[in-house]
């Protein structure tokens, strides 16, 4: 898949997955490998940003498998962002989409 489709569709499902529950990083690139193929190095540098925009905050919880891990938790801030970004999602598909029912490509 082209990969600028990827780091477009990333962020969102990142700040999606942490509106449903809090995540570790690992886990959110678990999570999202399940069904799209990205590589752990893009997630972090997303996380980061996200962070230091005031989207997510995080926190240290013990785990029962090795050191602390650190969570990712969605702020109200991040929660209004993931919302615009499901509009705009929504908006720029049923265009897409549009364009190729158009072609004939709509299969």
């Amino acid at each position: 898949m082209n990969i600028q489709f990827k780091k477009g569709a990333l962020e969102l499902c990142v700040l999606v997955l942490l509106n449903k529950q809090d995540h570790y990083g690992y886990e959110l690139v678990q999570r999202i490998s399940d069904q799209i193929a990205i590589s752990e190095g893009s997630v972090y540098p997303l996380l980061r940003r996200l962070k230091k925009e005031g989207y997510l905050t995080t926190y240290l919880q013990e785990s029962t498998e090795g050191p602390s891990r650190k969570y990712y938790q969605l702020t109200e801030m991040g929660s209004i962002h993931m919302h615009s970004l499901i509009k705009e999602w929504h908006h720029f598909a049923a265009g897409v989409q549009s364009i190729l029912k158009e072609g004939g490509q709509d299969e």
